[in-house]
């Protein structure tokens, strides 16, 4: 990992995190599970004792997150690469950035009403369902879904990366924020029982999740306004060990 973006990677890993504890996802976690696997919820239920509906709930699982993974990847490099186009203007593109990340922080915390993303855009689940090929595509769907509270955490991150020195580091973030977004739902797939069981007592703080969300996008769009990412980048640098970069 190069050590110069290594908090902007943390950061993008933070907001995939932060966007599966949404309100738009974390309650839908079961529902997703059931339809990619083509189970009944009593099925679910009980498939972490079942190894074949076991097996089938954590293999579309991966197909499904593989599905958004692409989707979002992507979107990193043409975001990348249209700031790459604009080069000249990098200055003016990342103060932009970092004034709207800071609108959609105070969004997603309550503070403020942005009607055109208060649209309800319900993610439609289609797709061959119980199959890899149907979970695929659901995950194709689900990445290209604009959602009111995923949406300004995905554009956030999707801002950096049009910020990017290079292409391939746009990507890097992007991949970064897939990886805090798959990770709890494939963790989740592998003990269905037990992620069921934490969603019924997590669901009631969910709205400290919005905030927290809305507070970290409110002092991501400072850094990235004010060009601070740079400085944390080096004071980070600063205090990790010679022998921990040279194994990352």
């Amino acid at each position: 990992m190069d050590p110069a973006h290594s908090v902007t990677i943390l950061m993008a890993m933070g907001a995939g995190l932060l966007s599966f504890l949404s309100p738009c996802v974390l309650p839908l976690f079961p529902s997703y599970l059931a339809f990619i696997g083509g189970l009944s919820f009593d099925e679910l239920r009980v498939a972490g004792h079942d190894p074949r509906l076991r097996r089938r709930v954590v293999g579309n699982a991966l197909a499904f997150i593989l599905g958004f993974f692409v989707v979002f990847v992507a979107l990193g490099a043409s975001f990348s690469f249209l700031g790459q186009l604009l080069f000249g203007y990098q200055q003016v593109i990342r103060k932009i950035g970092g004034i709207l990340i800071v609108f959609f922080g105070l969004y997603i915390a309550g503070l403020l009403r942005i009607p055109w993303l208060m649209r309800e855009r319900r993610l439609r689940l289609e797709g061959r369902q119980g199959t890899a090929l149907g979970a695929a595509l659901v995950g194709v769907t689900f990445g290209s879904a604009w959602t009111p509270c995923v949406g300004p955490i995905l554009g956030s991150i999707l801002l950096l990366a049009s910020t990017a020195a290079s292409a391939l580091d746009g990507v890097k973030l992007l991949t970064a924020y897939s990886l805090g977004l798959a990770v709890p739902f494939f963790l989740g797939s592998l003990a269905v029982e037990r992620s069921l069981q934490f969603l019924d007592r997590f669901k009631r703080w969910l709205p400290l999740v919005d905030k927290v969300a809305g507070a970290i996008l409110v002092a991501m769009g400072i850094l990235v306004f004010t060009n601070y990412v740079t400085v944390l980048n080096a004071y980070f640098i600063r205090l990790t060990p010679q022998w921990l970069w040279e194994r990352l």
